[in-house]
Order: structure tokens, then sequence, then C-alpha cells
């Protein structure tokens, strides 16, 4: 297993505001940990790589990239109220757009075999033309865009398990029919998007699939999930490439959130993503980096999930059908019974 990870000293030069819960200690954790875990030296480490702006360009407006130039050189620039640049934070994000790429790249040419982008600014809130969400380049919409443009494929997937909802993943993607975007998220909490009967429009209609999930939830609702529905419209959708918007923030300890995940969640939620990898497109799968910002929950799950890669079996859990959850998998049903050729439930999943 040829495992590709980005992870540099460079990300920490996105400086954010004193008390902003995205700030560069996320990666100067995660260095420390992944480089004392006792598979560390059979990752293969990938330099960060800038993306271009004809890149960006393919998923962001011309305002959009220009907006965040500007920031470059000045000490600070506030761009929303949650979402700020300093200084380096342009240069930054063109390297973590352009770092998802280059591992994209990698996994198509059979370099690697996975991998896991462990970079900030995070994107999956960026829009085509809106900075939001701690997000300035939408990283992981940069690399779908890359992989059907110029990496030859027809068909990617997105799902996106992070406890906020990838609003600017799907509205980049909700009218195009190419890409599948799947995520289950908190709701009601920021930004507020993400309905079960969000499901695209136009050409786009039928491909974006939402979970908006009430609070308290944790491993077994998740699990569950995973099973009854997110791995049953990926054999749907037949993916040729799988990538994962990774946020940890559901992790119990997390201070902007109200999930109950741990590690083990994580690493039986990334299991099952890598046993549909595996089936559906020859275990190609790439992890991004987006939300997490317990220090010790972001390093446990982030290794969790990479240890599911190397071992899903390993890390697979069951999960528990409470009547709660019953409950919630009937009206998600319903809400999705009018997409053709769907169909659901565990027994399409084993």
């Amino acid at each position: 297993m040829r495992f590709g990870i980005t992870l540099d000293d460079v990300f920490l030069r996105h400086a954010t505001p004193p008390g902003h819960p995205e700030r560069p200690d996320r990666i100067r954790a995660l260095s420390q940990r992944i480089r004392e875990w006792e598979g560390y030296s059979g990752l293969v480490e990938v330099d960060p790589v800038t993306a271009s702006e004809d890149w960006l360009r393919a998923v962001h407006s011309a305002e959009l990239v220009a907006q965040v130039a500007r920031t470059a050189g000045n000490d600070y620039s506030q761009l929303d109220p949650d979402t700020h640049a300093g200084p380096e934070s342009y240069r930054t994000a063109l390297l973590a757009a352009g770092s998802a790429v280059e591992l994209t790249r990698r996994l198509l040419h059979g370099a690697i075999d996975s991998g896991f982008a462990l970079v900030r600014p995070p994107g999956h809130h960026a829009e085509s033309n809106r900075p939001m969400g701690f997000c300035l380049f939408n990283n992981i919409a940069v690399a779908a865009q890359w992989a059907l443009s110029q990496g030859g494929l027809e068909r990617v997937a997105v799902v996106d398990f992070d406890v906020h909802h990838g609003n600017g993943t799907q509205e980049i993607f909700e009218q195009r029919g190419d890409l599948l975007f799947v995520s289950t998220h908190q709701h009601p909490l920021y930004p507020g998007t993400g309905h079960l009967r969000e499901q695209g429009s136009g050409p786009g209609e039928g491909s974006t699939f939402n979970f908006p999930l009430p609070a308290g939830m944790g491993n077994s609702f998740y699990i569950s999930l995973f099973e009854d529905f997110v791995t049953p419209i990926l054999r749907w959708w037949r993916p040729q490439l799988i990538l994962v918007s990774a946020g940890y923030d559901a992790h119990r300890m997390d201070p902007l959130a109200n999930m109950r995940l741990d590690a083990a969640g994580f690493a039986a939620l990334s299991s099952l993503l890598c046993r549909a990898a595996r089936e559906l497109c020859q275990g190609r799968i790439l992890f991004l980096l987006e939300g997490g910002y317990h220090l010790e929950a972001l390093c446990e799950g982030v290794i969790a999930t990479i240890e599911a890669v190397f071992d899903p079996s390993r890390h697979l859990m069951d999960g528990t059908e409470t009547r709660e959850y019953r409950l919630y998998r009937d009206e998600a049903a319903e809400a999705l019974s009018t997409i053709e050729g769907l169909a659901l439930g565990r027994a399409q999943a084993d």
C-alpha cells in the first residue's frame, strides 16, 4: 500500500486572529503526532504544489480569486465574519488547493494507491464566488474538477463527513451530472444549508444527497447511516474516484458542534468508504482535511482514518438500529424515493 500524505510546515503560515479555532496549531499537532505514529515510515510524503490560476478558475470566479489574491502582504483581511487572511494566506491557500490536485494526479497515475492532504486553510465552505466558513478556495472542488477535466474521469464522488454542511462543494457542482455529492452534517448548525430535499438541479438533479442529523448522534447512528445510505448511493453511482471531505468536528470533544463520534467511529466510517472504493474504483480514495478543532480529537481521528485505509476490515463496527435511527431512516428513504434506480438499505451494501 502506497499511501501518499502532504503534511508540511508551510501550512502554518496561514494566520488567523488569536482565539480563532482554525489555527496553525492544528497542523503543528498533526505533524508531531503523525511523525510519532508507528506506521509513519510506511507513508509516502508528497511535497506541496502551488495551484495554477486555471485550476482555481475552473470552479471559482475570477472575482473570488482576485479577492483572495488582494490579501497577500496585508497584515489581516476579514473576508466574512468567520473568514480571515494574513499576509501569507493567499500563497498558503494556493498550496492547499494545489496539493489536493497533486495527490489526485499521483493517485490517477498509479504513483500512490490512496492518500491524505493534511492542509489548511480548509475548503468545503468556499463557494464559486464567495470565501466563507474559514475557507478561501474549495480544495476538494478544485481536485474533483481537475480529475474530471484533466484526469480523464467521467464520474467522481465527494463524500463529506465534516460536521458542517459542505455548502461550497454543493453549490459548485449541484447543476452538474458528473459529480456525486454526499454530505452528513449536524442540523441546525452553520451554515444552515443541506436539507434532505436538496438533491441538485437541472443536469445535476439526483446527484446531491444530504443527511442533516440531529445533535447528539454517535458511532452507531453514523455507521447505520453509512451502511443503509452512503454505501448504496456509491454503488448506484459507481464513481471512478472517491474524494472525502474529512472533518473531525463531529468528535464528541470538538468545541464547535454537538455530535458524539470518537476515533473508533471515524475509523469505521473510513473503513466503509475504503471498502466501497476497492469494490467500485480500484481502491482510489483520497481524503482532504476540513474541520476538527480539538487538537487531541483531530489527531486521533486522522490517525484512525489512515489506519483504516491500511486495514479496513480491522476497523469495521456494527450499527445499532435504535428507534431514533429507524425514524430518521424512514424519513430519509421517503425523501430519496423519487430518485430512479436507487435501492437503499443494508442488504444492498453487503
